[in-house]
């Protein structure tokens, strides 16, 4: 046994620090990003953020949305062939979706099936909530090898040492963020995680040394944790919550009082094992809670809340565009970081 007394942040504990800037408006700031990728050699162009691969967030109608504002969906493991065909007919959309999958036979035998039938699909997201097994890193190594020409996503993990671990077994993006989600109980039921904002600093060191890069999954809960995902050096941010709640997600809409809300619940949680798996194995806890959050109106509004925010973040601290947000970057250590005299937004 052994402590690391060094301090973990997340990104909570921080805020940024204004710098003088040249931006005369939000307007001016470039959210897009170009990436080429170290193994698939493709290369990918929008606006980095990517709904989760989450029940009621990565949906195929969530991914219709976000495809007009070039932004990237991750479907969930259960989509069909046929519902798969509903979107494979917008000539844009396989640019922007990631086909999930984990790692049993059933699963990937699921992903297969979809690529022999269509084969346009550039990401491959390999899912699953522990990424530290030697037997995930040899399954990516085994679809690197099936899909030289795919850009694979693979995670989770929070630590360098499994970042490039996942790198030099073929991924050419590593998922990072174990426990931070709001609707993941990982951290409680198993004493396990890393704070996120250090989890993000430190895999993107790691993957950036071997020419790859990292998703910063989990833990924001306003624009100005995505923003912050970012200026810690992250190249995507991957939101569940944040995106949850809305019509395009689909779920069973619940009234009360006059008032409409929806069902969420984590993708370890008793309720996903339910519904996708037949229960919980005997073996096994749930490591996700189920809530209920109000039906939101737009999903329109609520990304370009989300960018608009990000733009505000640039422009306090000089950064012109995203790709240079982390080169500004200064973070403050805080105590506190919103008043919240009169309730939370």
């Amino acid at each position: 046994m052994r402590i690391e007394e060094e301090i973990k942040l997340d990104y909570s504990d921080v805020l940024f620090r204004p710098k003088r800037s040249t931006l005369k408006s939000r307007k001016d700031v470039d959210l897009n990003r170009k990436y080429n990728f170290k193994y698939s050699k493709l290369s990918w162009k929008g606006t980095p953020i990517i709904a989760s691969n989450m029940d009621g967030v990565g949906e195929i109608g969530v991914a219709r949305k976000l495809t007009s504002h070039k932004v990237m969906t991750a479907l969930t493991k259960q989509h069909t062939i046929e519902q798969i065909r509903e979107i494979y007919k917008n000539t844009d959309i396989h640019k922007t979706v990631a086909l999930s999958c984990g790692t049993s036979e059933d699963s990937y035998d699921r992903l297969n099936k979809i690529l022999k039938k269509y084969p346009k699909f550039e990401f491959i997201c390999i899912d699953v909530a522990n990424g530290y097994s030697e037997n995930f890193s040899h399954f990516v190594s085994s679809v690197r090898k099936k899909y030289p020409k795919k850009t694979i996503i693979a995670g989770n993990v929070v630590t360098a040492d499994m970042t490039q671990e996942l790198i030099l077994s073929g991924a050419d993006i590593v998922k990072v963020g174990i426990g931070p989600g709001s609707v993941c109980t990982t951290r409680i039921q198993t004493g396990v995680g890393y704070p996120q904002l250090s989890a993000v600093m430190e895999c993107a060191d790691a993957a950036h040394g071997l020419g790859a890069h990292i998703i910063a999954d989990g833990g924001c809960t306003c624009p100005g944790d995505v923003a912050k995902g970012f200026g810690a050096g992250a190249d995507f941010v991957m939101l569940g919550g944040m995106l949850a709640g809305h019509k395009e997600g689909g779920g069973e809409i619940i009234e009360k009082n006059g008032k409409k809300f929806i069902e969420f619940y984590g993708s370890s949680s008793e309720e996903a094992n339910d519904k996708h798996y037949g229960g919980l194995a005997s073996y096994r806890s749930s490591e996700g809670k189920k809530v209920v959050i109000p039906l939101k109106n737009s999903l329109d509004k609520t990304i370009r809340d989300i960018l608009g925010g990000i733009r505000s973040s640039c422009t306090y601290v000089g950064a012109p565009s995203l790709k240079q947000l982390s080169k500004c970057t200064t973070f403050v250590r805080v105590n506190n970081q919103y008043n919240d005299t009169f309730g939370k937004i």
